[in-house]
């Protein structure tokens, strides 16, 4: 029995050790443009990847749908909640929705987001996402959207606090060009990138890599197209009844890096803060109840 929840792609992941070599040629080659890459005849999907038709065949059959047509219908079905708007989304849960109140209905969805999300993250990647984050000789940097660039900002402030070498990508998205001129090889760059995908996000990871960056990128169930040139990618599914996607889940995510992050460099750390907090004391700037 699949899991509804579950994206073809999470389907894909879950089970390449499962797949013949052919096969995981086929299923690098659909994740290569997903979901573009898999709308194509059978005949076009086995040539793009270089293998038969039978493979095709096989492959989705071992996804758990019974034939072709059940696959792409399931993968339009996709393509179309990807690039909805806030208006769409609004209407497509509004039709079925049930009579609960909407703290329940919402809290339901982000508890189901929360657990299928954290069904479907390797702990091994996410160790070495913070393995890299936390490591001294690489600097990082972090940047996210028109909406997300307030879950960078929140990474960002908390970073500085656990480590030197934290640099946010702020203000405008023409304005980024000016730090990614300090973006050095071996850097780490934090991207967060969640339908429907910016373009200038594309092209700042890009460029990133072109310059020897490693990419850390936080996206949605549908994978930004950030995905093919990221080192590690953490995915979170965000469907929830509103015209706009949560965050909740990300943020979960958002924050355990941080503790983690913090843990691998917990006496650096403790000096840097105690110095922060001296500071602090120092000017003033929280109100003391003594």
């Amino acid at each position: 029995m699949h899991d509804p929840q579950q994206t073809i792609a999470d389907r894909l992941h879950a089970r390449l050790d499962q797949l013949t070599r052919a096969e995981r040629q086929l299923a690098d080659s659909i994740l290569e443009a997903y979901p573009v890459s898999g709308l194509g005849s059978i005949t076009q999907v086995a040539q793009a990847a270089e293998v038969s038709t039978p493979t095709v065949a096989r492959m989705v059959q071992k996804l758990g749908f019974k034939g072709y047509a059940e696959f792409q219908a399931a993968l339009r079905a996709e393509l179309e909640a990807k690039i909805s708007g806030p208006v769409a989304r609004r209407e497509t849960w509004a039709e079925g929705a049930p009579g609960a109140h909407i703290l329940n209905r919402f809290t339901e969805a982000v508890i189901g987001n929360i657990r299928h999300s954290l069904g479907q993250i390797d702990p091994a990647q996410f160790d070495a996402v913070c393995d890299l984050i936390a490591d001294p000789t690489r600097r990082v940097h972090v940047a996210g959207g028109r909406i997300t660039r307030t879950l960078a900002e929140y990474l960002a402030l908390h970073l500085q606090m656990v480590r030197p070498g934290v640099v946010p990508f702020q203000g405008e998205q023409n304005a980024w060009a000016h730090p990614l001129l300090d973006l050095a090889p071996g850097d780490v760059l934090v991207v967060f990138d969640v339908r429907r995908y910016e373009n200038a996000t594309l092209r700042l990871a890009e460029i990133a890599a072109e310059r020897g960056a490693e990419i850390v990128l936080f996206t949605d169930q549908w994978r930004s197209p950030v995905h093919r040139l990221a080192r590690a990618v953490l995915v979170s599914r965000t469907v929830v009844p509103s015209a706009w996607d949560s965050s909740v889940t990300t943020l979960l995510l958002v924050e355990t890096v941080i503790a983690a992050v913090q843990e691998r460099r917990w006496p650096d750390t403790r000096a840097r803060m105690e110095a922060l907090d001296e500071m602090f004391n120092r000017t003033g700037f929280f109100r003391k109840f003594t």
